[in-house]
């Protein structure tokens, strides 16, 4: 007989919290950048956004188990969020007319999807991408998410 472990019935995640150092410039950041509305507001200590089905926090490193500040040089996470194929390519321009450097432009993958990379404030590296059809990635894809340059 197998013993429940409480983990069986997930279904789904439901929020993502990142732990922030400079919660305002954060907020800032992932507001003005994305356009999310705030679902909930607690004024210095997290700012709650909707997106699509899930719940993106952001929240004031401080509780004792938060541990160190991740060093300015290091990410923490990788978030990614899908749009359509066209839009990754006007995100990168809007990324570029907002002064925010690009790690890796937008390129087709050899997994069916188009990326975009670039960071948040805090070193936390954000994903746009788009599922692409399969003609459009490597002829025979090599599962090893290599870039594809034209």
């Amino acid at each position: 007989m197998t013993m429940n472990s409480g983990f069986g019935s997930i279904r789904s995640l439901d929020y993502v919290i990142i732990l922030c150092d400079d919660l305002e410039t954060m907020q800032s950041f992932y507001e003005g950048l994305f356009g999310f509305q705030v679902e909930e507001d607690m004024p210095g200590k997290m700012v709650i956004f909707r997106v699509g089905t899930l719940y993106l926090g952001l929240r004031r490193r401080g509780r004792p188990y938060d541990g160190p500040s991740v060093p300015a040089a290091c990410a923490s996470i990788q978030i990614s969020f899908r749009v359509p194929p066209a839009d990754v390519d006007i995100a990168y321009q809007s990324l570029l007319s907002r002064g925010i450097e690009v790690i890796e432009k937008p390129a087709n993958q050899d997994w069916c999807h188009r990326t975009l990379f670039f960071r948040d404030p805090e070193n936390n590296i954000v994903e746009v991408f788009a599922d692409i059809h399969p003609r459009e990635t490597l002829p025979s894809p090599s599962g090893a998410h290599e870039l594809i340059t034209p």
